[in-house]
This record gives structure tokens, sequence and C-alpha cells, in this order.
């Protein structure tokens, strides 16, 4: 009965978290972000989902979904950065509304290289 509470609020939090960031990445205005939405709640989300399901798994098969949690949580930050100086560097973000840009003289480092 316990396992079966904790599982619930676990997936419907992870639920929850995925469906606000959807919202997020529909309404947010540029890409930076929806960058945002789409990896941070998505994340979340997704670790809240693998926690609930691990709640009923048997320990071998909820040691599986650990490493599937590490793994998201190492390479969702990692993706999006990559995904975000791509964009900065074709042009796709508008630096004018961007408040801090310690990315500019960086890029123009490397290009000078």
């Amino acid at each position: 009965m316990i396992r079966d509470i904790v599982s619930s609020v676990f997936l419907l939090g992870g639920a929850l978290f995925c469906l606000l960031g959807a919202i997020g990445l529909v309404r947010l205005p540029d890409l930076p972000a929806r960058l945002q939405a789409a990896t941070k709640p998505q994340t979340l989300g997704l670790l809240f989902v693998l926690i609930g399901t691990a709640v009923r798994l048997e320990f071998e098969n909820a040691a599986t979904l650990v490493l599937v949690i590490l793994f998201q949580a190492v390479t969702a930050p990692v993706i999006s950065q990559i995904v975000a100086r791509s964009a900065y560097r074709t042009g796709a973000v508008d630096t004018d509304l961007l408040v801090i840009d310690e990315l500019t003289a960086r890029v123009a480092e490397q290009d000078g290289k």
C-alpha cells in the first residue's frame, strides 16, 4: 500500500513536470528560454517517472533504471549547452535580449585562431 502511494506520487509529479516543460516549450518566446523549458523540467519529470517505476520493481530492474537516471542527468545539460552554442554561433539567438553575454568574446577569440 505504501509503495503504491509513493510510486503514484512520483509518477504524477513526473507527469506534471513533463507537462509544464511541454507548455513552456510552446509558450516561451525565444530559444534560450525554450531550451531551459525543454531541459530542466523534462529531465526532472523523467527522473520522477523512473523513480516511481523503480519503487514498484525488483532490485535488479530498479538498478538498471538508476543507470538510466544517471545517464539522463549527465547528458541532458551537455546536449542543451551544445544546442545553445550552435544556435548562438548561427545567429538564431537575439543577442540584444541577453542580459549578460560572455560568449561573444570567446567566439571572437576562437574565430581569430
